[in-house]
């Protein structure tokens, strides 16, 4: 008997809905009701066009708990990653940027970029489980960072920062606190205003949405440079005619994710634990489970099985799976995040993580597990013939 294809990569991107593609369709010239206009332009086309993004902002504002003045909208995650650490680093005199040691290399890598102004890094470390170390967070705070960035669900492991806690002693230490929430979104409840933070970042194409839109959620308080000067676009701070068709998408995605985001997390959580259960039956190590994590990801390894192997023959036997963060998939080296939680390099090579989303079944996941102990099975013989 042939099966489809399993796609086991839902923290990668998803698929894009039929409601937010059926949305969409108009400003893409591929309906029977063709919308296009320039949102800048002052005739009726531009102000359907107007009307349409202010709706998608409305939207996406009430998912988060914000008000729409407070939603810029960018090209994704890591734009609005890259305008929070340059833009409000720009307005600031050089000092100290603090960021968590699991980071996406989206705020990473702009961080770094700040040494070369004189700014000062800070990497805060995680324990054994990916979560925020109390010690060094209270040395963080005593050292008075200007800028702190903490992501709030982790996008390998999934493990989840206690972020209002954070924000509000960051906030009390006198910093502008930042979280990446790209992960998070349409998983965990998500509220601005209670999180307490000053900069939020999402993205579209994990929530069922269309690649290319995203938007950084930001306290009027907080000043920015814009990344891209020109037209004035998003309070000045996004220059660029907008994409409209992927802004509705967007907004349409994330009304349908809060919309099931609770019945969801609660059958993906029941299947992970499955998942889980099965794995440490095959001898599996699993990354972060006594953490509060996503309920659709598991980070896993086997001794002495190298990660990115155990992922091409899973794709060959027709199961998506992922070595770590897609972002990040061109470059070999063990994930980063492990490293940070202290696991052993041999073992964090061999990585694999699955990550479920609305679609997935229990049906699949048998299957699964199934095939990875056959592929483990033939790869540990491999292994030993070797020797």
């Amino acid at each position: 008997m042939s099966f489809a294809p399993v796609y086991f990569d839902w923290n990668a991107t998803t698929p894009l809905e039929p409601l937010v593609r059926d949305a969409m369709l108009p400003w893409l010239g591929a309906s029977e009701t063709v919308r296009f206009g320039n949102a800048s332009s002052r005739h009726d086309y531009g102000r359907q066009a107007r009307a349409a993004i202010d709706e998608a902002r409305a939207r996406v504002a009430t998912a988060v708990g914000a008000h729409p003045t407070e939603v810029i909208f960018t090209s994704g995650g890591s734009e609005a990653n890259n305008l929070f650490v340059k833009g409000a680093a720009a307005c600031l005199k050089p000092g100290m940027l603090a960021f968590s040691a699991i980071e996406h290399p989206c705020v990473r890598e702009p961080a770094y970029q700040l040494r070369r102004t004189g700014w000062t890094l800070k990497e805060i470390a995680v324990d054994a489980q990916g979560v925020i170390d109390g010690e060094d967070w209270q040395q963080t705070l005593l050292a008075r960072p200007t800028l702190v960035s903490v992501m709030l669900a982790n996008n390998e492991t999934g493990v989840v920062q206690d972020i209002a806690r954070l924000a509000a002693e960051a906030r009390a230490s006198g910093a502008w606190f930042h979280t990446d929430a790209v992960q998070a979104l349409g998983k965990l409840e998500l509220d601005f205003r209670a999180l307490g933070v000053s900069a939020m970042t999402l993205s579209a194409h994990k929530i069922g949405g269309p690649l290319g839109a995203g938007a950084l959620v930001l306290d009027k308080r907080v000043e920015l440079a814009p990344l891209i000067a020109g037209g004035g676009q998003e309070r000045g701070l996004r220059s660029g005619t907008e994409n409209v068709a992927a802004i509705v998408g967007f907004g349409v995605a994330c009304e349908r994710a809060v919309a099931r985001r609770e019945s969801e997390s609660q059958r993906l959580a029941q299947l992970r634990a499955e998942l889980e259960d099965q794995l440490l039956a095959q001898g599996a190590v699993v990354f972060a489970r006594a953490a509060e994590r996503l309920p659709n990801t598991v980070f896993f390894a086997f001794d002495n099985i190298d990660g990115e192997t155990l992922v091409a023959k899973l794709d060959r036997a027709g199961f998506a799976c992922a070595s770590g963060s897609a972002c990040s998939s061109a470059q070999p080296e063990p994930s980063h995040t492990l490293l940070a939680m202290g696991v052993d390099p041999l073992l964090a090579r061999g990585a694999v993580r699955v990550s479920l989303g609305r679609d997935s079944t229990a049906q699949e996941l048998s299957r699964f597990v199934g095939v990875l102990a056959r592929v483990v099975d033939d790869l540990n013989k491999l292994a030993s013939i070797a020797v």
